[in-house]
């Protein structure tokens, strides 16, 4: 069997998503996601340029050589556009693998370590009450791990909140918008959030909260413990993570759980983190770390530190990525929740999947490779609409970490 096709399709369904579809010439088709938010085209251009040709002619069976031929051979190593393009790669020749097999992707890597996957919801609120009343919902609909945001008195925007309530979605169409931040704000504020949470509903639900990058070490380590008596699940992305040792502060000060890793993209970012223990929960994704091959390594490495994973999952990775990360979630050992905030009603129909939610829990379901396909018709009518992320400044204009 040869690879004798490669096809970049850009769609936007109510989002911008770039999928990789790898023909071989038996007939047999996978295909893997390649988006990276705000920055599509420099994947999809990475692999229409560099990518794409050189896969015509393998034998798409040699799934481990073809991930060193694409690392190790570009010279130019890992990076978010090199390893994403990797990812899609890797995700779409598992997915031929399966189908070639018979089988379903999560069966490949070893069968079910689960019967199901936990997954956990967004609760977000312009103030406390209205989080509340969302966090009620997710509860209703038999989530048993729930992430809640919610505005901050006197702070003109904050990470994780819709704008006039829905689902929350950052990135805006034509213009890049700047939101502000305040560190001292949010660190008075935020526990009475957990306190309110803890409050009405108890402590059955795993809470889950995102700082998103916004504090620094110290701030973070203050924080962890201010919020110790509502038992979080995690606490993610306390502080940029470029300064690995940075989290070593936090640790001395907090048994607060710390996830981390959304942004990563290969195992060199998570080393010292996995090594040293100075985090619970990795967060890195099979569409930014270089696919199913890669991911599994780090899996693997954390496992020894007793590092579980937690997998990113927003609706800016499109159902393909869903799809391999139920597998991925199904089979690892080492597993702790994935993320899952569902995806607009049209990249549904885009993308026909296997995989359901139900009270809380998720399958990847029994089709052959991973289970999500595209439907190119249907994705051609949504054509790509450039959206960009905002960034982020202190009151005094500062620009930030968004």
């Amino acid at each position: 069997m040869k690879i004798v096709r490669a096809d970049v399709i850009v769609t936007c369904p109510g989002r911008n998503f770039v999928t990789l579809k790898i023909v071989t010439d038996e007939g047999v088709h996978g295909i893997g996601d390649a988006t990276l938010n705000g920055r599509e085209l420099a994947v999809a251009s990475y692999l229409k340029e560099h990518v794409c040709p050189a896969l015509i002619g393998r034998d798409p069976g040699r799934i481990e050589d073809i991930w060193q031929f694409l690392y190790k051979g570009a010279y130019w190593r890992r990076g978010p556009v090199t390893m994403t393009a990797i990812a899609a790669v890797d995700v779409a020749l598992w997915d031929i693998l399966g189908k070639v097999s018979g089988l379903p992707l999560y069966r490949l890597l070893g069968g079910a370590s689960r019967e199901a996957v936990t997954v956990y919801g967004h609760a977000t609120g312009s103030d406390i009450s209205e989080a509340l009343d969302r966090y009620a919902e997710h509860i209703e609909a038999g989530y048993k791990a729930v992430r809640v945001q919610c505005g901050v008195p006197n702070m003109r925007s904050v990470y994780g909140v819709a704008k006039g309530g829905g689902v929350y979605e950052p990135a805006t169409k034509g213009v890049v918008q700047e939101h502000s931040w305040s560190s001292e704000k949010y660190l008075d504020f935020v526990p009475k959030l957990f306190e309110a949470v803890r409050a009405r509903f108890g402590f059955e639900t795993h809470l889950l909260h995102d700082v998103h990058h916004r504090l620094t070490p110290i701030e973070a380590a203050r924080l962890g413990k201010a919020v110790e008596p509502y038992r979080l699940f995690w606490l993610e992305d306390p502080t940029p993570a470029e300064n690995q040792a940075g989290f070593r502060l936090i640790r001395q000060h907090t048994v607060t759980p710390i996830a981390v890793g959304e942004v990563f993209n290969s195992i060199w970012d998570c080393k010292q983190l996995i090594e040293e223990q100075l985090i619970d929960y990795i967060r890195a994704t099979l569409t930014h770390a270089g696919g199913i091959t890669h991911l599994r390594r780090v899996a693997d490495f954390a496992s020894l530190y007793q590092v579980r994973t937690g997998c990113h999952g927003p609706s800016d990775l499109s159902p393909v990525c869903m799809g391999a990360a139920l597998h991925f979630d199904l089979w690892v050992p080492n597993f702790g929740v994935q993320e899952y905030m569902g995806f607009p009603q049209a990249a549904l129909e885009v993308f026909p999947h296997a995989w359901r939610f139900e009270r809380g829990m998720m399958h990847p379901g029994e089709a052959p490779g991973h289970g999500v396909d595209i439907d190119e018709a249907l994705a051609a009518r949504y054509p790509y609409d450039p959206a960009y992320l905002p960034v982020a400044r202190l009151e005094d204009g500062t620009l930030w970490n968004w």
